[in-house]
């Protein structure tokens, strides 16, 4: 392996794997040793990668835009050309734009035959019928979420009563149907799921939960798939095989 295939791998598996990334996990992912990976790490700064971290803490890479593009696979591409269309179809007004603005940025920066393999991908998205628009404004939601910050909610029920919530917002899903939020409801003492529909109205208290957010979406996602594995058995006497997922799994916590 050249130097210069390595630090590319080792740019490609910062970029992948969560971050911090320890040293030990580079070692295991690109087979060189723990020395090799310091002086590669100092190598790549060096060329203007911005690496956050150190030895025994971990590392995290930032985008530099002092690095080259990347280039992708034609298959990364179509991949990447399918995702940004469905984000068209199914996103909030914000999000919608900004599938568009990043397939023109992708556009513009890729190779001539790779622009042409864009521009006439094989992989399409499309829904006859779009999930219901949100009650609020979308955009100050996942705000509120990175931000981990708690936030009050009017939530309509199935039956149209309002009620006032405090929560702590930790993602956004976007299914077939509805657009859900993931969140720890205050007045429950428990994770829920919201219908961004069924919310009239939205407002930061001024308290934060960080920095817990993401041990708690792991938390919140692990008994998801624990409600839905526990659903999968009690249909396994069915004689037609059932997914083990479907949205009926997110609705299993859904605030009513």
């Amino acid at each position: 392996m050249t130097r210069t295939h390595r630090l590319f791998q080792l740019m490609q598996v910062l970029r992948r794997l969560p971050s911090p990334v320890t040293a030990r996990d580079l070692v295991n992912e690109t087979g060189v040793s723990l020395r090799t990976i310091y002086r590669d790490i100092d190598a790549l700064r060096g060329l203007g990668a911005v690496i956050d971290g150190e030895a025994g803490f971990g590392y995290t890479l930032i985008e530099d835009a002092a690095l080259p593009p990347l280039s992708f696979s034609d298959d990364e591409l179509e991949a990447l050309v399918l995702g940004l269309r469905e984000v068209k179809v199914i996103g909030d007004p914000a999000l919608a734009k900004a599938a568009s603005v990043a397939l023109s940025k992708l556009k513009a920066r890729l190779p001539a035959r790779q622009t042409h393999r864009l521009q006439h991908a094989v992989l399409d998205a499309r829904r006859w019928g779009r999930p219901p628009e949100p009650g609020i404004d979308v955009v100050d939601l996942r705000k509120a979420t990175w931000d981990e910050a708690t936030i009050a909610l009017e939530y309509a029920d199935a039956q149209g009563r309002v009620s006032l919530r405090e929560v702590d917002p930790l993602s956004i899903v976007y299914m077939q149907s509805s657009h859900m939020l993931l969140a720890f409801c205050h007045l429950r003492k428990d994770y829920r799921v919201f219908r961004l529909d069924r919310m009239r109205a939205m407002a930061r208290t001024g308290a934060s939960f960080r920095p817990r957010r993401v041990p708690m979406l792991r938390e919140h996602m692990a008994r998801l798939r624990a409600l839905a594995l526990e659903k999968a058995k009690d249909r396994s006497s069915d004689a037609a095989p059932v997914p083990a997922r479907q949205e009926g799994d997110y609705s299993a916590q859904e605030e009513n």
